[in-house]
């Protein structure tokens, strides 16, 4: 009977929006609520408290932890496809800093995954195509959030599927970065070469180097948001307590970035002269209608059902997992912020993007935990972008993917590592399935069905014993 109500209950205790009111009284809820009746100064006191870095080289390097993802799709559209990268950057800039100053929390900005997935594999997807599966994504969220029926699948999808959905993208994460740092890659084609050299400027020493140095500063990761905040008190009254601060003040994730732009560079002098000055002009994408018809069969699709349950749903559990008194990210909101940043950009040229729990993961794993941290690297993004534009991409094609590969590690681990808390074995075997199906079938539409089922089976299974019982 316990086990039938934990389950049927799931789906209910971490709706933001729900228990709004059961946070009413807390001291942020009443700062809120200050700031509400201070009108004008009362946002920018918001905004600036949003925007505020708790720590400044953690929030930095919380910065780089999306990075494993955002550059190697990134780059491998602009070598394949023809993706304008100085358009996509400033875009993703500027969705970057709108995000944090939104959220307070490191709410990530990253590329579609099932509609670049298309591009790379379908020599036909091209520019036109991508841009109107993004648009047409992102019209369907944005529905989906101004009629609040986004909250309603929130509501309804049971915690135990989303564990699964999280824990097969933090594994694709996972196996993507191992096969970064193993083998070279070919990203204009997105396929893995030959074993990667042992030394050299990208060598698999190098990769191997960067990961144990994440390790040894950063160790297994931070806890749940509460837990942590238990764990530092208590470590700042121990003698050892400056070893601890120490260790949390390298930057490992921004070392670990900056020794790969400065291995670019060093692997290709001559890209740095090709570099010129100023921003990529920006045109308007001519759609046509058989462009249209493709970007939504082969790109929309597949990526709704994975922006829907990744980019919405389980950021916002996991948004609540890691920032329990934080309401802000809602489903509702989250919905709209994505919809309404493809619903400009991808007419320009941008990539489509959306929010992720993977990002959401890598940024917090690495020390990101205020708006800041994504604001940073918004800004950074803008500054490349307005500076140099499309110039960037030789010097970013020389960037060593086993540091990419290290980066998108920890990142993947970070966010699979969120299933842990799935108690009971009914729950564990939904989500494990849900897991195997989107592993094995590379869509996790197919899972969350799966995991549906599943999940309504064993309620029924046990409402069926207790009807027997009784």
């Amino acid at each position: 009977m316990e086990q039938g109500r934990r389950l049927s209950m799931a789906t209910v205790d971490v709706d933001p929006e729900a228990l709004g009111a059961g946070h009413g009284d807390g001291e942020g809820s009443g700062r809120r609520k200050e700031e509400a009746r201070g009108g004008v100064g009362g946002v920018v006191a918001r905004a600036r408290e949003n925007l505020r870095f708790r720590s400044v080289w953690g929030e930095l390097n919380g910065a780089m932890g999306d990075l494993g993802t955002y550059i190697p799709i990134v780059l491998s559209l602009a070598l394949s496809r023809h993706l304008d990268l100085g358009t996509t950057l400033i875009f993703t800039g500027i969705y970057n800093v709108v995000t944090g100053l939104i959220y307070g929390v490191p709410m990530p900005v990253q590329p579609m995954k099932s509609i670049a997935a298309a591009a790379l594999s379908d020599p036909s997807f091209a520019i036109p195509e991508i841009m109107a599966a993004g648009i047409l994504t992102a019209a369907f969220v944005f529905f989906l959030g101004l009629t609040r029926l986004m909250k309603l699948v929130y509501w309804l999808v049971p915690l135990s599927v989303v564990r699964g959905i999280q824990l097969a993208q933090g594994l694709n994460f996972a196996m993507a970065a191992v096969k970064y740092i193993r083998y070279d890659q070919d990203l204009a084609k997105a396929k893995s070469l030959g074993t990667r050299a042992w030394t050299g400027l990208d060598g698999l020493i190098l990769a191997i180097a960067a990961v144990c140095f994440i390790v040894l500063v950063n160790g297994a990761g931070p806890e749940a948001a509460a837990s942590s905040q238990r764990e530092g008190e208590a470590a700042a009254r121990e003698p050892s307590s400056w070893r601890r601060r120490l260790a949390s003040s390298v930057p490992s994730a921004v070392m670990v970035f900056v020794l790969g732009v400065a291995f670019a560079v060093a692997r290709q002098p001559a890209a740095v002269r090709e570099l010129r000055v100023g921003p990529s002009r920006m045109r308007v994408v001519h759609i046509s209608r058989e462009a249209w018809r493709q970007g939504f069969v082969k790109g929309a699709v597949p990526q709704i059902p994975l922006s829907v349950l990744n980019s919405v749903v389980a950021v916002c559990k996991l948004t609540r997992d890691l920032f329990p008194d934080d309401e802000r990210a809602s489903p509702t909101s989250v919905s709209l912020t994505m919809g309404a940043m493809n619903l400009v950009g991808c007419w320009l040229g941008a990539m489509p993007c959306c929010h992720g729990a993977g990002g959401l993961a890598g940024q917090y794993r690495f020390g990101g935990r205020g708006g800041g941290c994504v604001a940073a690297l918004g800004g950074l993004k803008l500054a490349l972008g307005l500076l140099l534009g499309g110039s960037m991409l030789r010097v970013l094609l020389q960037f060593p993917v086993g540091l990419l590969g290290a980066l998108l590690l920890f990142a993947g681990i970070e966010l699979a590592a969120a299933a842990r808390d799935m108690s009971t074995r009914s729950e564990a075997f939904v989500m494990l399935l849900c897991t195997a199906v989107s592993l094995v079938g590379s869509s996790a539409a197919l899972g969350f069905l799966c995991g549906i089922i599943a999940h309504a089976l064993l309620l029924l299974r046990a409402y069926a014993l207790r009807s027997h019982h009784a």
